[in-house]
């Protein structure tokens, strides 16, 4: 799993240790920002369930359309996620067995 430190905001907030990535085993990009300091839930999180988000610009785009904005996305970083995608990524075990879905 590739896991990278961007800035997100949402017009009033910024959370400048906001987390991107790619989860190979669920085949989707995730977003993670705005952790509760208590419970430590994040505010924003996507990319929770099996190829949500295939691609880089459909969480961008997700992302957006639910009012926040993401920053130093570098192209190292870009480049980074997108070789973990790159390869296939087999069905894992629970998705054979028919548990996940």
């Amino acid at each position: 799993m590739s896991r990278y430190t961007v800035r997100v905001t949402d017009g009033t907030e910024t959370d400048p240790e906001a987390t991107i990535g790619f989860d190979p085993p669920l085949r989707t990009f995730f977003l993670q920002a705005f952790p509760d300091p208590d419970t430590d839930e994040c505010a924003l999180w996507l990319g929770m369930s099996l190829e949500e988000f295939p691609t880089l610009e459909s969480i961008i785009e997700q992302a957006r359309k639910d009012g926040y904005e993401i920053h130093e996305l570098s192209h190292e970083v870009i480049m980074g996620m997108l070789k973990d995608a790159g390869p296939w990524h087999p069905p894992s075990l629970g998705e054979r067995l028919g548990i996940v879905r």
